[in-house]
């Protein structure tokens, strides 16, 4: 990348780094995407790493967002009166992958006692049950 060079830096093969032909940009709600100019083509996933990710918080002190008219967002400093089309936040960006569950949740709040403990051998166990509206207490299971 030229910016490195300038700046007496090496390149570097990250993961966050963007293949060539590729740019980052962001939407007027602060989402980031990726075009790619070779194919002309734009996407939400980062080329490498497969992530989506949004710009976190304001703009800093003294920037503005505009659109210009083909409809792109810019932006304007106007501290140092510059304008640019790169979002002064993408430096503090905050990943967004929605969790998703890892297991099937199995039991909820109308679930019995009976519905849980089925087919599980408990003779022996110390049980301390908790969240009652007793509060907390000890239970010894005595299972012939």
């Amino acid at each position: 990348m030229a910016a490195l060079k300038y700046a007496g830096l090496e390149d570097t093969d990250s993961e966050e780094e963007l293949p060539p032909g590729w740019e980052e940009r962001t939407t007027k709600d602060g989402w980031v995407y990726y075009a790619n100019h070779l194919e002309e083509k734009t996407q939400w996933e980062h080329p490498k790493s497969g992530r989506r990710k949004r710009v976190a918080g304001d703009l800093p002190y003294g920037w503005e967002q505009e659109t210009d008219e083909s409809g792109q967002v810019y932006f304007v400093d106007h501290i140092n009166k510059r304008t640019t089309y790169l979002d002064p936040r993408l430096a503090f960006t905050v990943e967004d992958n929605p969790v998703k569950p890892t297991t099937r949740q199995k039991y909820d709040g109308n679930s019995t006692a009976m519905e849980i403990l089925q087919g599980r051998d408990l003779s022996g166990k110390v049980v301390i049950i908790t969240g009652a509206n007793s509060g907390i207490g000890r239970l010894t299971l005595h299972i012939r």
